[in-house]
């Protein structure tokens, strides 16, 4: 009897249900059998499934609720999706094709659970998407009321059971549409290598070792962060996840060594904002950008590290000119990083850059890519953990076994593929209310409007839009409302559709970290044990390149264009712009405040024009006078800024920001 109930546990069984759907999608990956939307007709049950399980492994659903009737409650909903999934497996091609439009009323109950088990479970794990999704719900009912002075609002209302039938049983929108069809196709693919990874702890690998690159100095302890956060990045789709791994260990780091809390944990914040950006992963947007301007994913890639390329150097050189402001600059011991964490790494990055030879070099499909990658990471990394545990006998793995470093991975994979496909699902209920009560076209006509006043309104009037959309909603979805209601509106006013998307993507990106609401920075205040909103304001000021790129790419649009000799041009034109506009935040080429003041004018008057004048001649002539002055000025900044008094207290240094 207590050998069934060491067996029956809910971690096994979300672990058996996460097998399932693992091997469905490998054999999918393979096979391509019954195509994505029947995928998504099977697997979209089996995802809530495990984010169910999931859940109920760290808590009750309903803690006011007694343990009674959270069990009763768990299963039934497991019930319901089991049913929703027999169902509509069984019925696929009579709903798809043969009762299109004449749904019976048992399609339209079986529509109406799945509906309801969506919204729930969005409001248990996306609490702001499912009160979005409530307001769109009652405006889509009862929209014909609204009143004369809100015309812009009126519609003439949608019936329940096209509102039900349109999020569920018509299969190609709602919780079955293109959203989660891609979540459990091309992201789940790309998600198999960050599983590998994880499951041989490859992450806390990469944080020792870009620990002992950072080298003996105090002052580069925080881009340790800035390091180890761009690796754990390149496979995340979430900050406040990439947060969560490297900023457990990173923000620690930083406090030992003297770094303020709020320091860390803004260092940290914007580290995590760049992994967003980088490729190949992109916050999950860059799969979306491929998909709505139908081009290859690697055309999104090439594109995406220009992005990056102009956000790193900044960030770096932010965190660095803090770091001498904040830190003395006193030697520490390196730390001694053993073989297998190197072993792990040199794997992971190897991985990625065989992923980015086969879409580029080679030519293969991202999907082919990510799987073909993902299988031979996965294999190398066993091949090591059995050499370094049976051949070397390391101490690092002697408590390790292989199927249990296989069944992380499962359950990894499992576990971010189901809440993606809950989040994709749920924005696909969001994506067809806004459709059906042609709100969406609504916005894109006041938009034309303002652009016929001047374009510069327009785009304006788009950036407020995606910053409210973004204060409470994740990367993901505010790239999708974005790039659904504003960018067609963008396209029709002249705008090159590249630099539309890439306008919504960095808008998603600033959405994260935008006030008041920022989970990443939560994450990271919670760990440093800071205050959450100087750690906001802090990451911020950092991460101004964001807010500076977002209009940029409108005048130095070769940067997202233009693969190439122009891109290159653009993308160091606008680097070196924004250098310039950090060096005004944050460098300090005088001591005293008025002389501060007037060099950061000299510095933003400079780069400004490089940024943002249309004649690239005039910008490379100011940029040449620019350059150099960084650098100058990053030199008199180790002169001038480092504190007074080596032993300054954390709690000066901290005022001192």
């Amino acid at each position: 009897m207590s050998f069934l109930k060491n067996i029956l546990t809910l971690r096994n069984l979300t672990f058996v249900a996460g097998a399932i759907l693992f091997f469905a999608l490998l054999h999918y990956f393979f096979t391509g059998a019954g195509g994505q939307r029947y995928l998504a007709v099977r697997l979209v049950p089996l995802a809530l499934i495990i984010q169910i399980l999931v859940v109920y492994q760290d808590r009750y659903l309903y803690p006011r609720l007694p343990a009674l009737l959270n069990h009763v409650l768990v299963i039934a909903y497991l019930g319901v999706a089991l049913y929703v999934m027999y169902y509509f497996t069984v019925n696929y091609e009579d709903i798809a094709i043969w009762r299109q439009a004449r749904y019976t009323q048992h399609d339209f109950i079986v529509g109406v659970l799945v509906f309801l088990l969506v919204m729930e479970l969005s409001r248990i794990i996306h609490p702001i998407l499912f009160w979005v999704n409530v307001v769109l719900v009652f405006y889509a009912l009862w929209g014909h009321l609204s009143p004369p002075s809100l015309d812009f609002f009126w519609h003439p209302g949608v019936d329940l059971n096209r509102l039900i039938t349109s999020s569920t049983v018509e299969f190609s929108t709602g919780v079955y549409g293109r959203y989660a069809q891609l979540a459990l196709t091309l992201i789940a693919a790309f998600l198999l290598l960050a599983a590998a990874a994880s499951g041989f702890g490859a992450q806390r690998a990469l944080v020792d070792v870009m620990r002992r690159l950072a080298g003996r100095s105090r002052h580069t302890i925080p881009q340790t962060a800035v390091l180890a956060s761009v690796s754990v990045g390149m496979v995340s789709g979430s900050g406040s996840a990439n947060t969560a791994v490297t900023g457990s260990f990173t923000i620690p780091l930083m406090k030992r060594y003297g770094v303020p809390g709020t320091f860390a944990g803004a260092v940290e914040t914007a580290a995590s904002m760049g992994g967003l950006i980088m490729p190949p992963l992109m916050a999950v947007a860059g799969f979306l950008m491929a998909e709505f301007l139908g081009v290859p994913y690697w055309d999104v890639v090439v594109r995406g590290f220009a992005v990056a390329f102009v956000y790193f150097v900044s960030l770096i050189l932010a965190v660095y000119l803090l770091s001498v402001r904040l830190l003395p600059n006193t030697s520490i011991q390196i730390p001694t990083v053993p073989l297998y964490c190197w072993t792990r790494t040199v794997i992971f990055f190897g991985g990625i850059i065989y992923l980015i030879l086969l879409m580029s070099t080679f030519g293969y499909g991202a999907l082919r890519a990510a799987l073909y990658t993902a299988a031979a990471v996965l294999s190398v990394l066993v091949l090591t953990w059995l050499y370094f545990k049976y051949v070397l006998r390391d101490p690092a793995v002697a408590k390790e076994s292989l199927l249990g470093n296989l069944r992380v991975v499962i359950e990894t994979h499992a576990e971010m593929t189901s809440y993606l496909t809950l989040l994709m699902a749920t924005l696909g209920i969001m994506i067809g209310l806004f459709t059906v009560t042609g709100f969406i076209t609504r916005m894109g006509s006041l938009l034309l409007q303002l652009g016929e006043f001047h374009i510069i309104a327009t785009i304006l009037m788009a950036w407020v839009f995606g910053w409210l959309v973004g204060t409470g909603l994740p990367p993901t979805a505010t790239y999708i409302i974005v790039a659904v209601i504003i960018v067609p509106p963008l396209r029709a006013l002249g705008i090159d559709p590249w630099v539309a998307h890439f306008f919504a993507f960095l808008l998603a990106i600033w959405g994260e970290l935008s006030p008041p609401t920022s989970l990443t920075a939560a994450v990271a205040a919670k760990i440093a044990e800071a205050s959450f909103m100087r750690t906001m304001w802090e990451a911020l000021k950092i991460c101004l390149p964001i807010t500076v790129m977002s209009f940029a790419i409108f005048v130095r649009s070769d940067m997202v264009v233009n693969p190439g000799w122009a891109q290159i041009t653009d993308t160091l034109l606008v680097a070196a712009g924004t250098a310039g506009v950090t060096y005004a935040v944050f460098g300090r080429f005088f001591a005293g405040p008025l002389g501060r003041w007037l060099m950061s004018l000299v510095f933003l008057s400079l780069a400004l024009p490089v940024i943002f004048h249309p004649d690239d001649n005039v910008a490379i002539v100011i940029s040449a006078i620019l350059v150099p002055l960084i650098i100058v000025g990053v030199l008199r900044h180790r002169i001038i800024a480092p504190p007074p008094d080596v032993a300054e207290s954390t709690e000066t240094a901290e005022s001192r920001a």
